[in-house]
């Protein structure tokens, strides 16, 4: 047992000196750590705002560990703060040792500064709600709670996809999705998150005995999922078009003189009389959409033309490949 004990150490201590010698720290772009460090303590300073000023007070559980730790404060009056990190250090402890250590450093420093910030606020703001009702400022202003349920929404959506840009995760809920789902492999991670944040809220249903409690939880979900796509994808949305016209070269011209975009020729044939059409597939901006619009019709009354939201375009003209490769 002594000898197979030391060949275990011995075989640790072996991967350890692997996994440092693997770090090449010479070449490690040390202005990108700094950035995705910064991003990943904005992001838990901006949510941190959220779940004091604007959810803790409504007694909202938007799932998650905060969402626990805001139904522990309001039942037993224990800090959000020290509440949050007590549960998500042993969860993060449990899936690196159920999952790997997949989570890294990153993840360790939202899980400790998250906590941290919201202790901060905890102590200069309280737990007063933002708006409240007249001579009452401890009680909300039932009129507002939409409002301020959808502006937490924002706001911790933004943190939150401060933090993902960085490759790090929130840790919490993420952290048990995972874990069941290594078991239960047949339903979707998604949907497995979704599972149990909707769980959390619904013990805020039966902890408070209000149904607009769940209700606001699960708006402040869906907002705060919608906000945090777009944080990650950025907010340059631009057009991806299909144009189908006897007058290709024409069209093809005024896009690189007037636009001075690019495109591609699609080879396709009509299915009704098996013509070669040539299919222009071309990315615009938003504003250059109606420009694009008024000289194909001005070119070719008869054209076809399919316009589809593009959430992302990366490279020439539009954002960097490169630069987004290395966020």
């Amino acid at each position: 047992v002594v000898q197979c004990g030391a060949r275990g150490k011995g075989t640790i201590k072996k991967q350890n000196m692997k996994l440092f010698k693997k770090i090449d720290w010479k070449n490690i772009d040390w202005k990108k750590v700094l950035k995705d460090y910064g991003l990943i303590v904005l992001g838990t300073f901006i949510m941190s705002i959220g779940y004091v000023i604007f959810v803790s007070p409504l007694k909202l559980a938007p799932g998650g560990v905060y969402g626990i730790a805001i139904i522990l404060h309001h039942v037993f009056n224990f800090p959000i703060g020290l509440s949050g990190i007590c549960l998500d250090l042993p969860l993060l402890l449990i899936g690196t040792l159920w999952l790997g250590p997949k989570f890294g450093a990153k993840t360790l420093v939202g899980v400790i500064t998250l906590p941290a910030f919201i202790s901060m606020w905890e102590g200069i703001y309280g737990y007063a709600p933002l708006i409240s009702l007249p001579g009452q400022p401890m009680i909300p202003d039932p009129s507002a709670n939409f409002i301020i349920a959808l502006c937490g929404g924002v706001i911790i959506g933004v943190g939150l996809g401060l933090i993902f840009k960085t490759r790090a995760t929130s840790g919490g809920s993420d952290i048990i999705a995972m874990i069941i789902g290594k078991y239960v492999k047949h339903i979707p991670l998604g949907t497995l998150l979704i599972m149990v944040d909707s769980t959390i809220v619904l013990a805020a249903l039966a902890a408070f005995k209000d149904w607009t409690i769940p209700l606001y939880s699960w708006l402040i979900i869906y907002v705060t999922g919608i906000v945090m796509d777009k944080v990650i994808a950025g907010f340059h949305s631009s057009k991806a078009v299909l144009i189908i016209s006897d007058k290709y070269e024409d069209i093809r011209l005024r896009i690189l003189d007037e636009l001075e975009r690019g495109g591609t020729y699609l080879h396709g044939e009509g299915m009704y009389n098996y013509n070669e059409k040539k299919i222009i597939f071309t990315t615009i901006s938003r504003k250059e959409l109606p420009v694009l619009i008024n000289f194909v019709h001005e070119i070719d009354p008869k054209a076809f033309v399919t316009i589809v939201d593009a959430s992302e375009t990366l490279g020439d003209g539009f954002t960097s490949l490169k630069e987004k490769a290395l966020q």
